[in-house]
């Protein structure tokens, strides 16, 4: 029996069965892919169309072999479609505000984690917040010993 619920959009959506979790593999086969994602081929196929950010690799034949990324994603999409009741349009437009917050997101981390070399050689400076400090002593240390031997 399938529950439904009202999501954030108002629309009815649909408690979803869990799935398989994902091996740690490189590459996954369509019909693999399909199974993990709890869909069929030809709807991965179509949602290839419809999403440019679902691109799995495509070898001789034009065989699609699938990333752990592209499983992510295409277990997203199909939360979006099955699970919170949206239309293609409305799920293609969400994925790219969720895609364009992440990379935001990274930008974020990047900026974060930049490191400036300061005048006298060695010498680095983390920028950013309390947690990299350490990192920064830690790295130090390791940068004297392997100056001075063990």
């Amino acid at each position: 029996m399938v529950a439904h619920q009202t999501t954030a959009k108002g629309k009815a959506g649909k408690d979803l069965a869990p799935l398989p979790e994902i091996p740690e593999k490189r590459y996954f086969s369509i019909s693999e892919a399909a199974l993990l994602c709890g869909v069929k081929a030809h709807v991965l196929r179509y949602w290839e169309q419809e999403f440019p950010q679902l691109s799995p690799l495509k070898r001789k034949g034009n065989r699609r072999y699938y990333q752990s990324h592209d499983l992510l994603l295409a277990r997203q999409i199909r939360l979006l479609l099955y699970g919170e009741g949206y239309t293609i349009h409305g799920a293609r437009e969400r994925m790219q505000v969720l895609t364009h917050a992440a990379r935001q997101e990274h930008l974020e981390e990047q900026t974060l984690l930049e490191l400036e070399v300061a005048d006298s050689p060695g010498q680095i400076r983390v920028v950013g917040d309390g947690r990299l400090q350490y990192l920064r002593a830690e790295l130090s240390a390791l940068l004297n010993l392997c100056r001075h031997g063990h």
